[in-house]
């Protein structure tokens, strides 16, 4: 009974983590109806360039997160003004394949950039696991749990209560209706990408707490996107119950089913469940299917 409730804790625990990566995507989808296939590589440069704050410039850790939320900021504003601005009405194959152009370049780059910086951020506190009723539960996996819900719940308010996030709504559901009652799509366009960058930041930097850093962070990029879909794109409750769902599931098989199929079977579970999602309900949990008139 032990072992399962420490793998479900583990898997909740890094369910958290996966919302506030997937939470990255969600927010571009929910704001402009794309798809970014990057989000790895933003992560992967949101954490090097906090790695290089901390070791090279010697910020500490709030600075250096402040640094690489400064740079990713400044990547995030140059991308939408030099590419996507200039790709407006275009088909969104387009759109798609100009975000793998952009992983691409960063893969390639980032090891030329960032070769020299060491690939782990330390924590600023003692990592010996934390028993509570016999379950062991990881510090880290903790503290980056309890960030990425503090970042998730303040994302969640801005999309909610914010008159930006009102605002990003509206452009969502209707362009040409949001330009008509005088709201700037392009330097809302502008905030999205830039919220982006520093989510990119919490989650590329919390991913090295919880899984080892490196240009590996780049592979988180592939668990997003059964989260997204199993929660609905569009949907920031989705995204949580899906990030939680798949953590869940990848724990249990990981403890479970490892040992009888062989190693790595839960790092692919979660594919398991997207495909029965696609079955069954194809616009996710908590999406909602387009209503066309016929």
């Amino acid at each position: 009974m032990l072992f399962l409730v420490s793998l479900m804790v583990d898997g909740a625990l890094a369910g958290a983590v996966y919302a506030l990566i997937s939470l990255a995507f969600v927010v571009v989808y929910k704001a402009s109806r794309m798809i970014n296939f990057a989000l790895g590589e933003w992560a992967m440069v949101g954490s090097r360039l906090a790695a290089t704050g901390f070791y090279a410039l010697a910020l500490g850790l709030p600075g250096a997160v402040g640094f690489a939320g400064a740079g990713m900021i400044a990547v995030a504003l140059l991308f939408n003004r030099l590419v996507l601005q200039r790709m407006v009405g275009r088909p969104l194959i387009t759109l798609i394949m100009v975000t793998l152009g952009l992983g691409a370049l960063m893969r390639g780059a980032a090891p030329l950039v960032f070769g020299a910086v060491p690939s782990t951020i330390p924590l600023p506190f003692a990592r010996e696991a934390i028993a509570v009723h016999g379950v062991l539960i990881s510090a880290e996996k903790l503290a980056a749990a309890t960030i990425a819900i503090i970042c998730i719940a303040a994302t969640s308010w801005f999309f909610d209560r914010s008159r930006t996030g009102l605002a990003l709504r509206a452009i969502a559901d209707d362009q040409q209706a949001a330009m008509a009652a005088g709201i700037d799509v392009d330097r809302h366009f502008s905030i999205t990408w830039a919220l982006v960058g520093v989510l990119s930041v919490f989650a590329g930097v919390l991913w090295t707490f919880v899984s080892g850093g490196g240009f590996g962070v780049v592979l988180v990029g592939l668990k997003v996107f059964p989260i997204v879909i199993i929660g609905g794109l569009d949907s920031i409750p989705g995204t949580i119950v899906g990030a939680v769902a798949v953590g869940l599931i990848e724990s249990l098989a990981t403890g479970y089913l490892d040992p009888h199929v062989g190693g790595g079977f839960g790092s692919i579970a979660s594919y398991f469940l997207l495909v029965a999602m696609l079955f069954l309900r194809p616009y996710g949990l908590y999406g909602k299917p387009k209503a066309e008139r016929v």
